[in-house]
């Protein structure tokens, strides 16, 4: 487990009651937008919070955006990560991190910040994860994906029941968890890709943690950087492995 005095002096952060970790490549178009949304929510509620973008490797100006919304009220960081995907991104920031309660959101604001409304009483009364989900009861799609991808996920979430057969959407961008509780899980993750969600579930409901989902109004965004091709046959492989890791 990470402890205050085991983080590089670089990725120290001020402790928070919550930190909000984005993981971004490449995303100096759509990550305004999400940072401004953000932080203008933040500065509305009583918690302490902080928000950390995790600059995978962008060759555009994705590490100069965090700049424009850093503020004593709110603190907008960016911290690097050499490791490539989105796991290795999020690992990176939740390891890192010394927030009561930790979690992440993907780049592109498909999942409304709002949504942290539900999740942090659930938090605060000893959930271990609580994640946005678009396969319970009383969630929406205002934004449809396309039939690839609807159809790439159906067969994914069949794989992942597998592993967590009580989850019913292990991949929606929005999760959040106890931090200590998700820094002893990370540190021991080893996938780097897109089914990092998935391992980082299993090995918390694998000490015992409880994990709620909470519905969502969902929008596909524009822009992802989401294969089918290049990722959805690695993620499936990865999920298989996971699954035999018991």
């Amino acid at each position: 487990m990470h402890t205050r005095e085991g983080i590089p002096p670089c990725l120290r952060r001020p402790p928070v009651e919550l930190e909000i970790v984005i993981p971004a490549v490449n995303e100096e178009r759509r990550l305004p937008r999400t940072i401004g949304t953000t932080v203008d929510y933040l500065r509305e509620q009583v918690w302490s919070s902080a928000v950390v973008v995790v600059d995978n490797n962008s060759v555009d100006c994705t590490n100069d955006v965090p700049d424009r919304f850093d503020s004593p009220l709110t603190r907008v960081h960016v911290i690097g990560c050499s490791e490539r995907g989105k796991g290795a991104a999020v690992r990176r920031g939740i390891v890192t991190s010394t927030a009561r309660f930790v979690g992440f959101l993907d780049a592109d604001n498909a999942t409304p910040v709002e949504t942290l409304g539900k999740v942090l009483p659930l938090l605060q009364d000893g959930c271990a994860a609580v994640i946005a989900s678009r396969h319970v009861d009383g969630s929406r799609f205002e934004v449809e994906e396309s039939a690839m991808r609807r159809c790439g996920g159906w067969m994914f979430r069949r794989l992942t029941r597998l592993t967590l057969p009580d989850i019913a959407d292990t991949q929606c961008g929005f999760k959040f968890f106890d931090g200590r509780l998700a820094r002893e899980a990370a540190a021991t993750c080893r996938v780097d890709g897109f089914a990092f969600d998935v391992e980082l579930l299993a090995r918390i409901v694998r000490a015992g943690g409880t994990v709620v989902e909470v519905p969502v109004a969902w929008t596909d965004m524009p822009g992802s950087t989401f294969s089918a091709r290049r990722d959805g046959i690695r993620s499936m492989a990865d999920v298989l492995r996971i699954s035999l890791s018991r």
